[in-house]
């Protein structure tokens, strides 16, 4: 019986899983109306809901607070303020039930959640506020292949959203300016295209979708036409990582997958490239504990745990850096 927590950024979440199965996986998200993330605020959310979403995940899992046997704590990479109140609030825990804490990598968290609806041996395209990645296992390690030379994709969603007067989370706003856009039939508005590899780029294209505002052009428009652009560099890197590696599977991982033009873009590339696609259910896409308590699980299956009191944060860890003892 693992808990988990997640807490790198905007989502305190906290997660329950038994023998691989999710029994309880509740969270709350700091949002604002107007500008982007502020990380001393978020902790601060982090703090005032974490004990309420303790009891209402042990609630939901119908399990005593004595049943569970370690925590495992998303404690990289992240926002410091927000790593360092889930790492308090992890020792409280543990201090108090006498167990131990698991440090899970947020990212390689992502990949290992596929693995809930099938996934074997996948690329990851995880893409979320701070990280574009294309991640899979190879030479005993989860390596990148490819990723953002900047800004991850989230960010830029949220910058853009930002500068058109829309507020934190942006991704949701875009979706829905460019779905109405599309069946009001707005024409496409050639945007730079920055693939380099397996690497992507985004600056330009933020600055070049900004200036087009500013000069009076449709934010319906220039949203269904980031979106084609954007999603086109992220599956095209995505389909050169598949050819690369042999791989023949595909998982969706990170706030930003829950896009469905993503999706699609995604399952129209898997189909042509006779891949296998898998993209978890909203609830999984975005931050959560789950995920974390279900690679929690597996880590100390294979007896990888520390004591409350020798745990860290790592606000900076690459995910190729994590040593891979479990597979």
């Amino acid at each position: 019986m693992i808990l988990g927590i997640e807490c790198t950024a905007h989502t305190f979440g906290i997660g329950i899983v038994h023998r691989g199965k999710i029994l309880a996986n509740v969270k709350d998200m700091y949002k604002t109306e107007k500008g982007g993330i502020v990380p001393i605020k978020s902790a601060e959310h982090h703090r005032e809901v974490a004990e309420r979403l303790y009891i209402e995940a042990l609630r939901k899992s119908e399990i005593n607070e004595k049943d569970i046997e370690a925590i495992a704590l998303s404690n990289a990479p992240g926002l410091a303020p927000c790593l360092l109140e889930g790492l308090r609030f992890a020792r409280e825990k543990a201090r108090k039930l006498g167990i131990k804490i698991i440090p899970v990598n947020h990212c390689i968290a992502h990949l290992e959640i596929g693995q809930s609806i099938g996934a074997k041996d996948p690329i990851l395209l995880y893409v979320s506020g701070a990280n574009t990645q294309i991640i899979a296992f190879a030479g005993e390690k989860y390596r990148v292949f490819g990723e953002t030379l900047d800004i991850g994709v989230g960010n830029f969603l949220d910058k853009f959203a930002r500068h058109i007067g829309c507020g934190f989370p942006g991704g949701p706003f875009i979706e829905e300016l460019a779905r109405h856009a599309k069946e009001e039939n707005m024409i496409y508005i050639e945007l730079p295209y920055v693939v380099k590899g397996m690497d992507v780029s985004f600056s330009g294209l933020l600055t070049k979708l900004q200036q087009l505002f500013d000069s009076g052009i449709d934010a319906g428009q220039l949203s269904y036409s980031l979106q084609e652009t954007a999603f086109a560099m992220l599956v095209e890197a995505a389909e050169r990582a598949i050819a690369h590696t042999g791989k023949k599977e595909l998982v969706l991982g990170g706030g930003v997958a829950c896009n469905k033009r993503l999706q699609e873009m995604c399952k129209i590339m898997c189909f042509e490239r006779k891949a296998k696609f898998f993209c978890p259910a909203k609830e999984l896409l975005t931050d959560n504990g789950a995920m974390i308590a279900y690679t929690g699980e597996i880590m100390l299956n294979a007896g990888i745990s520390v004591n409350f009191d020798k745990l860290d944060i790592k606000p900076r860890e690459r995910t190729d850096e994590v040593e891979v003892r479990w597979k």
